[in-house]
């Protein structure tokens, strides 16, 4: 709901693709500069306490926006500037969030857990957009005091998820041990490749810092076409994450992930093209279905693959290469929409995510021929961890 309000809001007070675009930017600097200490602290606190703390922050900044919008008060700078606090808070939450999921399912389990959490995850990014681009129509600050209730509901959930992880070891925190995340995931070329996949293949193939003039400029629709586009990834994501949780992906699970990384950038040259509703939201939908199998693959290679001495860190580690790619994606959109277009932008997105993701089968062999999740498992992970801690 946030993110429909802040888009619409945005472009409506300047009428800028490239502000559009600056939204990722001002997200991306706190994540790159927090999101490696943050999994410092996932490893050495309460990961449920890190997580509703960060959540109480983003609560405050649904408030503000909130109160600006009522008071007539925000500007361009003003709202940068709290998006910027609400980055700073997910890029410290990211990693306890992701590594809370290891702590409560079974290793066995994880694929399919992954899946199921997907399938919450998308269930309510299918309904608040849509509902975010409706409050929007009745009042941009009903749509955020709406978001900083459930900010505030989150937390409070967080707080009740029972202890069960034994206590960690404070040990002190020094250069090498905030590196340690990069130094174990550099160990092994299957970890390397799916992160810098998913980098490099979101960066250029994300357009959703570009919906908003899509919606208003080249479908002609208002708000709540909006919300309906911005839903429109996470119903083909719930579905196919559904499918995933039933029958959880257990054999070649490399060449799927390739193959999901084509997908979503086809989905995104026939959205680019598009001049129909319901054309795009077709698009739309099987982008992010795709997406979601490449985010269960990735997600459960990260975690089987790591000890939960290392988990924090490693998922700080993954937390920074999705944020980058996801911020700077969106600046990335924005720049090459202001230089080229609307949509040569977002052409030249799916192709180089196409483009991305053959080159990658070739400087990932391991990663191309993977067939399962496992890999370094027991004993044997505990001493790999070792060697980089």
């Amino acid at each position: 709901m946030q993110a429909v309000a802040i888009g619409w809001q945005l472009y409506v007070l300047t009428g800028s693709a490239l502000d559009l675009g600056l939204v990722g930017l001002v997200q991306f600097v706190p994540t790159f500069v927090l999101t490696l200490p943050a999994g410092q602290l996932a490893d050495r606190f309460d990961r449920r306490r890190v997580v509703g703390v960060c959540q109480l922050v983003e609560t405050s900044g649904a408030v503000t926006f909130a109160l600006g919008s009522l008071g007539g008060w925000l500007t361009k700078e003003s709202m940068f500037a709290i998006v910027a606090v609400v980055g700073a808070a997910r890029a410290v939450e990211q990693p306890s969030v992701n590594a809370l999921m290891s702590s409560l399912v079974p290793a066995g389990l994880i694929p399919r857990a992954s899946a199921l959490a997907a399938s919450a995850q998308q269930s309510a990014q299918i309904v608040g957009p849509a509902l975010g681009g409706l409050l929007y129509a009745v009042g941009p600050h009903v749509a955020y005091a709406t978001a900083a209730s459930l900010f505030l509901a989150a937390a409070v959930a967080s707080a009740l998820i029972p202890v069960v992880a034994r206590p960690r070891p404070r040990e002190p925190i020094t250069l090498e041990s905030i590196f340690s995340g990069i130094a174990f995931i550099q160990r092994s070329s299957v970890l390397v490749g799916t992160m810098s996949l998913d980098l490099f293949a979101v960066l250029l193939g994300g357009a959703t810092a570009l919906l908003p003039i899509y919606a208003r400029d080249i479908l002609g629709t208002g708000p709540w076409g909006l919300g309906l586009l911005r839903s429109a990834p996470a119903v083909g994501a719930l579905s196919m994450s559904l499918v995933l949780a039933r029958f959880p992906m257990e054999r070649r699970v490399g060449r799927t992930l390739f193959r999901a990384v084509i997908a979503f950038g086809l989905a995104t040259l026939v959205f680019a093209l598009s001049r129909r509703l319901v054309l795009s939201l077709a698009a739309l939908a099987v982008l992010g279905a795709s997406d979601v199998v490449s985010v269960v693959i990735r997600f459960s290679l990260v975690q089987i693959r790591t000890p939960e001495a290392m988990r924090g860190r490693v998922n700080a580690v993954r937390s920074l290469f999705t944020g980058t790619s996801n911020h700077l994606g969106e600046l990335e959109s924005g720049v090459t929409a202001a230089l080229f277009g609307i949509v040569p932008a977002v052409v030249i997105g799916g192709l180089g995510t196409i483009a991305v993701a053959v080159l990658w089968m070739a400087l990932f062999p391991d990663l191309w021929r993977l067939r399962t999740y496992d890999a370094v498992t027991g004993d044997n992970a505990l001493a790999a961890a070792r060697r980089v801690t």
